[in-house]
């Protein structure tokens, strides 16, 4: 038996506890021209408003992240999924605010500045989230909606 759903406000909390606590994510991406779809895992960084993310720059992921602006990411198991549609924003190493690339190597256990390959970080701007366990939350599975939440503290 399932157990019951949760309200929203508790979906939030585990929402954000989510975030801050895993460090993997399920990258989704294709390009702007309505090409094959790309799907790869990737760790990212989340600062409480936004999740950022590195790969190489001439990467399929990394080339439709530029192109496309646009990504999904799926954090969870398939029984606790978080869904986020995002817009991107591209920058280069020298581009992050001071202590924003070491974060994010101390978080992902690896730091992009340090390899020969041109990684770029792309920072992710949450524009709809969702997040259900079972069937009994899909009706209330949105969460984010226009970047906005939808759901108060």
């Amino acid at each position: 038996m399932n157990p019951p759903a949760r309200t929203a406000k508790q979906r939030k909390q585990d929402t954000l506890a989510r975030l801050e606590n895993d460090v993997d994510t399920w990258v989704s991406t294709a390009d702007s021209t309505g090409g094959t779809p790309y799907l790869v895992p990737l760790s990212y960084l989340w600062d409480g408003t936004t999740l950022l993310l590195s790969t190489p720059a001439a990467s399929p992921t990394g080339r439709n992240l530029r192109s496309s602006g646009t990504v999904r990411l799926g954090i969870g198991p398939t029984r606790d999924v978080v869904l986020i549609d995002g817009t991107v924003e591209t920058l280069e190493p020298g581009e992050l605010p001071d202590g924003v690339g070491d974060a994010f190597a101390t978080r992902t256990g690896f730091d992009p500045r340090e390899l020969t390959a041109h990684y770029q970080y792309f920072r992710i701007t949450p524009q709809r989230v969702q997040a259900w366990r079972e069937a009994n939350e899909i009706a209330g599975r949105d969460l984010v909606r226009d970047g906005e939440w939808l759901v108060a503290d």
